[in-house]
């Protein structure tokens, strides 16, 4: 039997909340590849909610399950990691933003009423104390720190609304980097690197569970062990049949799979090359 087999569990749709706002320009070529494809390769991944654990907050896959939704579909195959796992972590990504003017983009950026905009010296220590600010690198070289307000909904209204300022004006990428110079050569049209703060697993729990989303693509949630090239049928999970048959058959499923040792763990760490 392989050891630390992910828990995948059939879970409807409506018991899966997001944590963040999903990018609508993907949703669409998504619902093509799934259709086109009939399979669902990775499975979303959700965690409990800590003051209702009948619903589930979705880590990773927010375009998957709202492709879905947009489908029709009733359920959705998931992995199901608990808050106190060890194994979860959350990290923040950045955004690199460009083809967008950077004088449009600073015009923009101060108009948000709750976001502090304030010039510092990058070769300085500029953090105020008792602050978690947002940090923009812009490509002329300038350094902004975008001041939120304190308190998590607060906070998080504020950074909507930084991202607001871009994500349909300009196009992005996420990246773990902090530092701006090393994507000049890549982007041309490079507009700024935007450094958001950190968030705790437990905050991000409550934040969704109160209907209060991050902004799109700034979380970044690490699982281990991850359930990856599931190739789930679609069928399987569109068809009217109830949810105690399809956890029932989702198990057999899986366990066929164990069986004829068409599951493999990889315990050190892996390149996929074919995503």
């Amino acid at each position: 039997m392989i050891p630390n087999i992910p828990e995948l569990k059939i879970l409807p749709l409506e018991q899966l909340v997001l944590h963040e706002d999903h990018d609508m320009q993907r949703t669409l070529p998504l619902i093509n590849k799934l259709r086109a494809q009939g399979i669902l390769r990775n499975p979303p991944i959700v965690m409990p909610l800590a003051d209702d654990p009948s619903r589930y907050m979705v880590l990773d896959g927010a375009n998957r399950v709202t492709s879905l939704r947009e489908m029709g579909f009733p359920h959705v195959v998931t992995q199901v990691v608990q808050p106190n796992d060890r194994n979860v972590t959350l990290q923040t990504w950045n955004h690199v933003v460009w083809g967008m003017g950077v004088r449009r983009f600073m015009k923009d950026l101060k108009t948000v009423d709750t976001i502090l905009v304030k010039h510092v010296n990058p070769k300085k220590s500029f953090y105020p104390p008792d602050t978690t600010p947002a940090v923009i690198r812009m490509a002329n070289g300038k350094t902004y720190l975008a001041i939120t307000p304190p308190g998590p909904f607060d906070q998080v209204h504020a950074l909507r609304g930084l991202v607001d300022c871009y994500k349909e004006r300009a196009s992005l990428d996420r990246t773990s980097q902090t530092l701006v110079d090393g994507f000049k050569g890549i982007y041309p049209n490079l507009t700024a690197l935007i450094i958001f703060p950190r968030f705790e697993i437990n905050t991000v729990l409550m934040l969704a569970g109160r209907d209060c989303p991050l902004p799109t693509g700034i979380t970044r949630f690490t699982v281990s062990p991850r359930a990856l090239h599931l190739n789930y049928p679609l069928h399987e999970l569109s068809s009217a049949k109830p949810l105690e048959y399809k956890e029932a058959y989702l198990h057999q499923w899986v366990g066929e799979r164990v069986k004829n040792k068409g599951v493999r763990h990889y315990a050190e760490q892996t390149f996929l090359f074919d995503e």
